[in-house]
This record gives structure tokens, sequence and C-alpha cells, in this order.
């Protein structure tokens, strides 16, 4: 029997990505990363329902295009993958902190776990406002 899956996802958010900088979890209630956490998830959530996305378990491509203005670019592009690819993973790993503030939101997933990721892509585009592209694929396993 074939595999009908879908082994690329792509989706676009307004704004800018989170970014994780620090040693609190972007997934603390009040962080100051929430609203950019929840409104990744959403874009995440609503393109996992429109294409029937199930969860990747093998190697990952993660591509992160960031649109923004012309020398207004906020983060560097090790913080916004490392915020996107944290959001993106299975958060029910995250025991330590409640994650009931996010509601359903909580259950979006694309992958696992980060450790399935075998490529990471980042490239800047001009533009007038901020908003941000994420494609994630499965890569094909070698024999």
């Amino acid at each position: 029997m074939q595999d009908t899956r879908a082994l690329a996802l792509t989706f676009e958010a307004s704004g800018l990505p989170p970014v994780k900088t620090e040693a609190l979890s972007i997934f603390a209630a009040g962080h100051r990363q929430a609203t950019r956490v929840r409104t990744l998830l959403q874009a995440a959530c609503t393109a996992a329902q429109r294409t029937g996305w199930t969860p990747l378990t093998g190697p990952v491509e993660v591509d992160l295009t960031l649109r923004c203005p012309p020398g207004h670019r906020t983060s560097d592009a090790s913080t916004l993958l490392g915020g996107v690819c944290a959001v993106l993973q299975d958060k029910k790993r995250v025991s330590s902190i409640g994650l009931a503030h996010l509601g359903v939101l909580v259950d979006v997933a694309l992958w696992s776990d980060d450790r399935q990721i075998r490529r990471l892509s980042y490239v800047e585009e001009p533009a007038e406002d901020f908003s941000y592209r994420v494609r994630v694929s499965a890569v094909p396993t070698m024999v």
C-alpha cells in the first residue's frame, strides 16, 4: 500500500517569527514571544488541516524565508530558526512547564523532535512589512 501523506508543507505568517534567545521556554505563559508563538502555531495548524499533514517521524528539512523592510532585521538567523523549530516540533515532551494556555494549539506539531532536522535554510527578502514563509519537508533516507 502506498503512503499518501504529504511530504512537504509550506505556509505563510504575518509579523515576525518567534526567537529563541534565553533559557526560559518560549512556551511559558506570559513569555514575551507568546503572540509570535501563537501566530506561528495557528498558521501551521491551518496549513496542516488543509493538507491532511501528519507529523514527520523521519529526517526533516526546514526552510525559513523572512521578509522585512531593508535594514530592519530584528534577530540573527540562528535565533529565528531556533524559535521556529522549537515551536513546530512536538511540544508534549516539554513537561517542565504547563502548556494549557496554548489550548488546542499545543497539539500542533510538524515533526516529533528537533533531532530529526538534517537541513536548515534561512533566506531574507526585502518587503514593506514583516512576514515569513516556512517550508517543512521530509528528507529522503539514503539506503
